[in-house]
Parts: C-alpha cells; structure tokens; sequence
C-alpha cells in the first residue's frame, strides 16, 4: 500500500483524518498515485490535476523522501521507500503572497 498525505482542505472534501493508502499496480508514479487516489475518492477529481490534461494544478506540489517532484514527468519513478510504503507522498498545497 502507497501512503498519501493530503493537504487539510482535500482530507476534508475526501472525509478523511491522516494520511491515506492506495494500492497501485505496476510502476510508482505521481500518475499511478493520483490515478489510484482519484479512483478511490472521486470527489477529488479536478482538485489536484485537470481532469482532461491530467495537469498539475497550479500551486500544488509533490514531495517524497525530502525531494520534490512537482516538476518532474508524472511517470517518473518514485523512490523505493514511497513504493515500499515506508514514506508518504506528500501532497502540499504552496502558500504564494508577500
């Protein structure tokens, strides 16, 4: 199973406390993640990637094992210990203001 943290506000849409877990089959990505997530709580649809590009939306980050993938091709694999289940995905929403 892939830990997922989610930010406040989408734990309360998805009506959840804590982290998640999903399970994904084959290789683990940021895609397979989300695909796995948005499967499981489809109320979170549209929130974290456009639901027709699958884009990330802006001001939403991906972090694991202190490094962050926002940046990086969705297909790109996750470190061993996200896929071992041993550290989170961390999903962030990014404060922007000065």
């Amino acid at each position: 199973m892939i830990r997922v943290w989610l930010p406040a506000h989408l734990r309360t849409l998805a009506r959840v406390s804590g982290e998640v877990e999903v399970e994904v089959l084959g290789p683990v990505t940021v895609c397979s993640i989300l695909d796995a997530l948005e499967a499981r709580y489809p109320m979170l649809r549209g929130t974290i990637r456009d639901q027709i590009t699958h884009a990330r939306r802006p001001y939403v980050r991906f972090f694991a094992c202190e490094q962050d993938f926002s940046l990086d091709a969705p297909d790109t694999p996750l470190p061993a210990p996200v896929s071992a289940g041993a550290e989170p995905l961390l999903i962030v929403g990014a404060i922007a203001g000065g």
